[in-house]
């Protein structure tokens, strides 16, 4: 992708009837949420306002893209596992709010592809890399999914940390305690960039995976941090004068 500023696109009357919706159902959420769940953003100024972005979060409940949503500012474009895509009724309301599917078995070139032509359009692409909920309701390993899509798109990746939904019903992982009024939070963090490949030179997906998980590890708190935990805590050499 090139690093210059893609042309204004000229959106379609649908995709601006979604993103209508989108903004209305935003506020109902966030006014909602504020009252029932005392839903809070922290870090919004970091989020850029034009321009394309690669959002990359931790999941731990099926609300979390609901809160996502809420939090960002943008419309954003999620993968979703392709399972959710097989019943007519699931794959309407998600391909109509700009989801599409990924298979996470192995490494999917077409979404990976497709995250790519979104970008290009300068638009806001969003990915989970642990690729499913965290049944310990802490941070597990990345899969190389977002590290690809970074690679192959020079964006800036905006990390995001969601803490609190696994408190929510409505989830097969829900841990059945009391959930009304328990605090939920979203905070974005400041954008980076994967450092340039000299030419020749292969792409690392494995440091880039953990380049990307460190930077949603650091927002969360300590017990949330899980698989990355250790390398948040472990001391830092220090720097030679």
């Amino acid at each position: 992708m090139s690093a210059t500023a893609p042309a204004k696109t000229r959106y379609s009357l649908s995709r601006r009837i979604k993103w209508g919706i989108y903004h209305v159902a935003r506020w109902i959420v966030r006014g909602v949420g504020f009252f029932v769940i005392r839903f809070r953003v922290t870090g919004q100024e970091n989020m850029p306002r034009t321009g394309p972005v690669l959002i990359v979060a931790n999941h731990l409940h099926n609300f979390d893209l609901i809160a996502l949503d809420a939090a960002i500012p943008r419309p954003v474009f999620y993968m979703a596992k392709r399972e959710l895509f097989r019943k007519w009724l699931p794959s309407f309301i998600i391909r109509n709010v700009g989801a599409f599917p990924i298979n996470r078995e192995g490494i999917d070139r077409t979404a990976i592809r497709h995250a790519g032509l979104l970008l290009d359009e300068g638009l806001l692409v969003g990915i989970l890399p642990e690729g499913t909920r965290s049944v310990t309701h802490t941070l597990q390993q990345g899969n190389p999914g977002a590290a690809l899509i970074a690679q192959n798109n020079d964006v800036p990746i905006v990390p995001v940390a969601v803490t609190g939904t696994q408190h929510l019903p409505f989830d097969t992982k829900h841990t059945g305690e009391r959930w009304l009024f328990r605090p939920v939070t979203v905070t974005i963090g400041k954008p980076f960039h994967l450092p340039q490949r000299r030419p020749g030179q292969k792409p690392d997906h494995f440091a880039a995976t953990e380049r990307i998980m460190l930077e949603i590890a650091a927002l969360l708190p300590p017990e949330y941090r899980g698989f990355y935990a250790e390398q948040l805590e472990a001391p830092k050499p220090a720097q030679k004068d």
